[in-house]
């Protein structure tokens, strides 16, 4: 039964370096384990020389499992072997790393705290709409006259001489109907929790 698991990916498991460990299932006298055993220190050397740290578990891990498949052969044969199944995987992950512009990526969580917008939150411009909505019914629901003359005050920019000519009212009535205007979008304000004059 242990024979029958010795040459697949599964009869090794990870040990918490990131090196491989042996299963206990196989034997212990097998010669391939010393061998991989024997080659971590120097290939985990030859490969930091080559390529950042970080990368250097996952690239033995996988450039092991690769030599599985040539178990039987010689152990002079599998150093040069092992040394070149290292080296195509770290090509390959050179390659991939390019092709999917890994140097251009930011870590999350290295960074995550800065990607929040400045700007208000959904909830917040929700919020606002809704009261910007209620002012709009609040200042449609003015007298006529309030609100031509509110509407040439806040839109239009005119002064309230300005008004008083074009309306053909006195500068004392544009007063009250600013006033009126003011003290109704005040009550629609107060219902929504907000403040501030519109």
């Amino acid at each position: 039964m242990a024979d029958e698991f010795a040459g697949s990916p599964d009869a090794h498991a990870e040990g918490g370096d990131g090196l491989l460990q042996a299963d206990p299932e196989i034997a212990v006298g097998d010669g391939f384990e010393a061998f991989v055993r024997a080659q971590q220190p120097s290939l985990a050397a030859y490969l930091a020389r080559r390529m950042p740290e970080a990368d250097v578990p996952d690239v033995m891990q996988d450039a092991m499992i690769r030599l599985l498949r040539y178990r039987g052969l010689p152990e002079m044969q599998l150093r040069p072997l092992l040394y070149r199944i290292a080296q195509n995987v770290m090509h390959d992950r050179g390659r991939r790393d390019l092709s999917h512009r890994r140097q251009d990526h930011v870590a999350l969580d290295e960074y995550g705290t800065g990607l929040a917008s400045p700007g208000p939150t959904q909830e917040e411009l929700l919020a606002y709409r809704q009261q910007l909505d209620r002012v709009r019914e609040a200042i449609r629901a003015l007298p006529p006259r309030c609100r031509e003359v509110y509407l040439l005050n806040r839109q239009a920019g005119m002064s309230y001489p300005q008004i008083a000519r074009h309306c053909g009212i006195s500068v004392k009535a544009v007063e009250k109907h600013i006033s009126r205007a003011l003290q109704a979008l005040r009550q629609c304000l107060a219902g929504t929790g907000a403040g501030g004059a519109p």
